[in-house]
C-alpha cells in the first residue's frame, strides 16, 4: 500500500514551491531566514526601481505568465462595471483578461515557426503556472496538497483521496433539486457570472486564420455579442491544478451537453498534450452542483483505473471506434478517435449525450488521452438513493460518486473511509452507480441509434458473437 505517498501522483517542483522549508527542523528554517535578509533586501531595492519606473498592471510569474489583476488590486481610483470585479456582463465588457486561443480542428497543418508556443506552453506554463500563482495568493478555501493520496491494492488500482469536510468547505452552490437532468438557469441562483476575475485563468477559444495555437496577454470583449469561454480555478480542488472551463460564461448556459461546449472540452484536452490531464463532466443527477454549463480537469500523474479496463468492441463501421467496458462496475460506452477528427469524434459523443439529456438519464463523462478517447456513463445512483435501494453503509462515507469516483479516483470524506479502503468497498460503490445490463443494452441501441448506426438484429447478433470471443485491451496511456 501505498499509503500517505500524495506527492507521487503531483510534480516535485509544485510540493517544493508550496512548502519550501516544511520539513526543516526550527533551527534550518531560522537560518534560512537569516540568511536570506541579504537577498530580501536587495530584492526589495529592484523592486522599488521597477515600481518607479514602469506601473505595470500585469504580474509574472516563475515562467513569465502575465496574471489578472482584480480591481481593488489595480492603483486605480475609479470602479469598473459594477465595482465587483465579476464576470458578468457589467464587469467583463470592460475588462481585459488573457487569451489562448487554440488552433482549431479543420486548420491545416504548418512547420514549427520561431513564433511558436512550446509544445509545454498551455499545460505547465499557463494553466499550471496560473494555479499556482492563484494557490500563492491564497484564493483557494484549503491546501489540497495537504490531502492525503494513495493507490488502494488490488489488480484495478483504485486512487484514494481523503479530503475531510470538502462538502462543507465548498462555495454554496443553492442547488439541490436534481430529479430532471435538463433544467432553465436560474439566474439567482449561484452561478459563474458572481465569481471575481482574480479567479479566472484565461480565456480559452477558438483560434482565427494563423492555423496555430496563440497566446495574448490582455484581450477585450468586444461587445455584448460576444460571450468568451473561460478557465477558472475550483476553488474547492481535488487535485492538482483543478480548474473549470465554462464555454460562453455571459450566455448563462444550463448544464447541457451540446456539440459547441464538447468541442471545446476536447479541445481543452488536446492542447494540454498529456495523458494525466483529464477533463470531466457530470449533468444534473450525476452530482453536478451548479445549473451553470462546465467542464472539470485537473491533473492527477497515474493511470486511472478505466484507463486499463477491458472494453469489448462494438463492430460498426464508422471512423469513430466504438466500445463496451466490461469486467468494470460501472458499465459504460467508449468512443476513440480512430479515424475520425476531433470534430468528429466530439458530434458523435454529443449525440449520445443529448439523448441522454432528453430521456432524463443522468450520466457522466471522462475525456482521456488527449482528447482521443471518451468514457460516457449513464448512471442511476441518485435515482436509488431516493427510492432508498442504497445500503446505510454507503450512505453515511457521504461520497457522491461522478465523474472522478466514477473514473477510479475515489474522493473520501471520512478518515476511517480512507484507512480501510479496499478495492472490495471501491467495486460495491460503484456497483450502485451502474444501470442494470437490459437498461444499459437500451442505452447502447439508442446512441448506437442516434449516433447514424441503427442496430437491427442482424447487427445484435453479430455483436452478440463478438463479446463471446473478441475481448480486447482498450489501448492504455500514450
Amino acid at each position: 500500500m501505498l499509503s500517505g505517498q500524495s506527492s507521487q501522483f503531483r510534480p516535485a517542483r509544485w510540493s517544493a514551491a508550496v512548502h519550501p522549508i516544511s520539513s526543516s527542523s526550527p533551527e534550518e528554517a531560522a537560518r534560512f531566514s537569516v540568511a536570506s535578509f541579504p537577498l530580501l533586501f536587495s530584492s526589495l531595492r529592484c523592486i522599488i526601481s521597477d515600481w518607479k519606473t514602469s506601473r505595470e498592471k500585469m504580474l509574472t510569474i516563475e515562467r513569465a505568465v502575465p496574471t489578472v489583476l482584480s480591481d481593488d488590486q489595480e492603483d486605480s481610483s475609479a470602479p469598473r462595471g459594477c465595482g465587483r470585479n465579476c464576470l458578468g456582463k457589467c464587469c467583463m465588457l470592460v475588462s481585459e483578461l488573457p487569451l489562448y486561443a487554440f488552433k482549431n480542428d479543420a486548420s491545416p497543418e504548418v512547420s514549427p515557426g520561431a513564433d511558436e508556443l512550446p509544445s509545454d506552453f498551455f499545460l505547465n506554463t499557463l494553466l499550471l503556472g496560473q494555479w499556482e500563482d492563484r494557490m500563492s495568493r491564497g484564493l483557494f478555501r484549503y491546501d489540497v496538497a495537504a490531502c492525503e493520496t494513495k493507490v488502494i491494492p488490488g489488480k484495478h488500482g483504485f486512487v484514494a483521496l481523503l479530503n475531510e469536510g470538502r462538502h462543507l468547505k465548498k462555495r454554496p452552490t443553492e442547488f439541490r433539486v436534481v430529479d430532471r437532468v435538463l433544467q432553465p438557469f436560474d439566474p439567482a441562483k449561484f452561478n459563474f457570472t458572481k465569481v471575481g476575475q482574480e479567479e479566472v485563468l484565461f480565456r480559452f477559444e477558438a483560434g482565427g486564420k494563423d492555423h496555430k495555437s496563440q497566446f495574448l496577454e490582455r484581450s477585450a470583449v468586444a461587445d455584448e455579442t460576444e460571450s468568451p469561454s473561460v478557465v477558472a480555478i475550483n476553488v474547492s480542488p481535488i487535485e492538482y491544478g483543478h480548474v473549470l472551463l465554462v464555454p460562453h460564461v455571459l450566455d448563462c448556459l444550463p448544464q447541457r451537453i451540446d456539440p459547441e461546449s464538447l468541442s471545446l472540452a476536447l479541445h481543452m484536452a488536446a492542447e494540454a498534450g498529456s495523458p494525466y490531464f483529464r477533463v470531466g463532466y457530470n449533468s444534473l443527477g450525476a452530482f453536478a452542483t451548479i445549473n451553470h454549463l462546465h467542464f472539470q480537469a485537473y491533473f492527477l500523474s497515474t493511470p486511472l483505473p478505466v484507463e486499463k479496463a477491458h472494453a469489448r468492441k462494438i463492430p460498426i463501421e464508422s471512423r469513430v471506434k466504438f466500445s463496451k467496458l466490461v469486467d468494470y462496475p460501472v458499465r459504460g460506452l467508449v468512443y476513440e478517435r480512430g479515424r475520425s477528427t476531433l470534430k468528429e469524434l466530439s458530434d458523435t459523443v454529443a449525440r449520445s449525450c443529448i439523448w441522454l439529456q432528453e430521456n432524463d438519464t443522468p450520466f457522466n463523462v471522462l475525456i482521456s488521452d488527449c482528447g482521443r478517447r471518451i468514457f460516457l456513463f449513464p448512471q442511476c445512483y441518485a435515482e436509488k438513493q431516493a427510492l432508498g435501494q442504497v445500503s446505510q453503509e454507503l450512505l453515511d462515507t457521504q461520497v457522491n460518486p461522478a465523474a472522478w469516483e466514477i473514473s477510479g479516483h475515489m474522493v473520501l470524506k471520512r478518515k476511517k473511509d480512507f484507512e480501510q479502503a479496499s478495492e472490495d468497498y471501491a467495486w460495491r460503490l460503484l456497483a450502485e452507480v451502474s444501470l442494470s445490463e437490459a437498461r444499459f443494452e437500451e442505452v447502447v441501441k439508442a446512441c448506437m441509434h442516434v449516433c447514424g448506426h441503427a442496430m437491427g438484429l442482424a447487427e445484435s447478433e453479430e455483436i452478440a458473437a463478438v463479446e463471446k470471443n473478441d475481448l480486447r485491451m482498450i489501448s492504455p496511456l500514450h
